[in-house]
C-alpha cells in the first residue's frame, strides 16, 4: 500500500506541487484582494490586479525551482522564462479582471465568490501555460 502511494506521488510530483505552491500563491492573492475590496473600498477590479502583481512575483519565484524545477538563473534563461510567465499571467489576469468587471461591479454579484470561481478557472489555465509554454525547455 505505501509502495504505491509512494509511487502514486511520484508519477503526479509536478501537480501535487504546483496545486501546493498554487494554493499558497492563491492565499497570497486573497490577502491582498480581500482587505482592499472589503475594507478599503477599492473595486473589484481595481483590488484584483493589485493582488494579481504580488501573486505573479510569488508565483514566478516558486514555480521555476519548484514546480518546473528550473534552476538556472542565467539573465538569458530568467528574461526568457520570466517574460513568457508575465505574457501568459497577463493573459489571464486581464481575463479574470474582466469577469469580476462584469460580474461584481456591472451586475452587483458577490465579490467573494467570483473571486472564488474565476481563481479555480485561471489556475487550470496558468498550469497549462507554464507547464508547456514557459518552462517546457528547462524542466527536467
Amino acid at each position: 500500500m505505501l509502495a504505491k502511494l509512494k509511487d502514486l506521488l511520484q508519477r503526479h510530483r509536478e501537480i501535487i506541487i504546483y496545486i501546493v505552491f498554487g494554493i499558497v500563491v492563491t492565499l497570497v492573492n486573497f490577502a491582498v484582494y480581500l482587505p482592499l475590496h472589503n475594507l478599503a473600498g477599492l473595486s473589484a477590479a481595481v483590488s484584483n490586479c493589485i493582488a494579481w502583481v504580488v501573486a505573479v512575483l510569488v508565483a514566478f519565484l516558486t514555480n521555476k525551482p519548484f514546480v518546473f524545477k528550473s534552476h538556472d538563473w542565467s539573465w538569458k534563461t530568467v528574461s526568457r522564462e520570466l517574460s513568457a510567465f508575465i505574457i501568459y499571467r497577463i493573459a489571464s489576469g486581464v481575463m479574470e479582471t474582466v469577469i469580476l468587471l462584469l460580474t461584481v461591479d456591472l451586475f452587483g454579484w458577490d465579490g467573494n465568490i467570483m473571486k472564488i470561481l474565476t481563481s479555480i478557472f485561471v489556475v487550470i489555465a496558468n498550469y497549462v501555460a507554464s507547464k508547456f509554454l514557459v518552462f517546457k525547455a528547462s524542466g527536467e
